[in-house]
């Protein structure tokens, strides 16, 4: 689950991000055992607040429901809700049951548990690729180029404080802000958007199913930040406590994480403690690859 509260936390040690991230997908199987349900092992990445990242476990989760299906048929949506936080420092055992396998879909219930008891539930859905209609949404004009807005490593390396350490040099993705970032900062302009450049810091093999698993974790950095920018909030706020609810995912075309994507978000609601953000992702060639939705609880004293 994805969670923040601003004070004081214990430092987290310090690995390759990009090995972590291919060490976090490639997930155990336990030689094929399996009860009414397929049965996966995966590690957890060690965290300043010690909570499991919520983009971890819904990429593991996705991994974990590939594994079961066909490789002709790929994943097309997925929706999830985060049941508790997950304790970063043990491993996650993932539950996959094989729900349909029709003639051209395939659908998966996957139960990510620790201790027993399931952290995320999540229903995903794989297609045989197929021909069809083909329309999308329109990648926004203006935007300056990634390599001319500074990295979250360039935003936060001047901060001793273990959040910053892990977010600018133990993240796998690269994320740049087209706005002035909202790490410590609050914004100057109350507005429900918000945009990112992100990629990988480095490249990953050439498996579809992997840069679609890395997507479904990096989709989790800033997807509730148009909340904050409406309301003039920044991640550092005093006693302020963010946490994703549910998470629901389509991927619309093929996609390379390791090349830069520009995710744009905007929040059409927030109310009774809970905000809604939605999200388009682009390549950059223009092409919408992915859209993301999730509803976050924000509590603000």
């Amino acid at each position: 689950m994805t969670e923040t509260n601003a004070g004081p936390a214990a430092e987290a040690p310090a690995e390759d991000p990009m090995e972590v991230l291919i060490g976090l997908l490639d997930l155990g199987d336990f030689d094929g055992a399996r009860t009414n349900e397929d049965i996966f092992l995966g590690p957890s990445q060690k965290q300043p607040r010690h909570r499991v990242f919520g983009g971890q476990v819904l990429a593991q989760s996705m991994m974990a429901g590939m594994r079961t299906v066909d490789e002709d048929r790929v994943a097309h949506s997925m929706h999830g809700y985060f049941l508790r936080p997950g304790d970063a420092n043990k491993p996650i055992t993932f539950g996959v049951e094989r729900l349909r396998d029709g003639r051209s879909f395939s659908a998966r219930r996957v139960h990510a548990y620790q201790d027993g008891v399931p952290i995320l539930s999540m229903i995903a859905s794989f297609q045989v690729e197929d021909d069809g209609l083909d329309h999308q949404a329109v990648m926004p004009e203006g935007i300056p180029d990634p390599e001319s807005l500074p990295s979250t490593a360039e935003l936060l390396s001047r901060y001793d404080h273990p959040m910053a350490r892990h977010m600018s040099s133990e993240r796998p993705f690269d994320v740049r802000h087209i706005d002035p970032a909202l790490y410590v900062l609050p914004p100057t302009e109350h507005v429900a958007t918000n945009a990112v450049w992100m990629k990988t810091i480095g490249p990953l093999p050439d498996d579809p199913n992997l840069h679609r698993a890395a997507l479904a974790f990096a989709s989790d950095y800033t997807l509730l930040e148009p909340i904050l920018r409406k309301h003039g909030l920044a991640w550092m706020t005093p006693g302020m406590s963010v946490a994703s609810l549910d998470h629901a995912m389509w991927w619309h075309r093929p996609v390379r994480v390791d090349e830069w994507m520009l995710y744009v978000q905007e929040s059409p609601s927030a109310q009774g403690a809970r905000g809604l953000s939605t999200g388009r992702i682009f390549n950059r060639d223009g092409q919408h690859v992915a859209t993301v939705a999730q509803e976050g609880m924000v509590r603000v004293p």
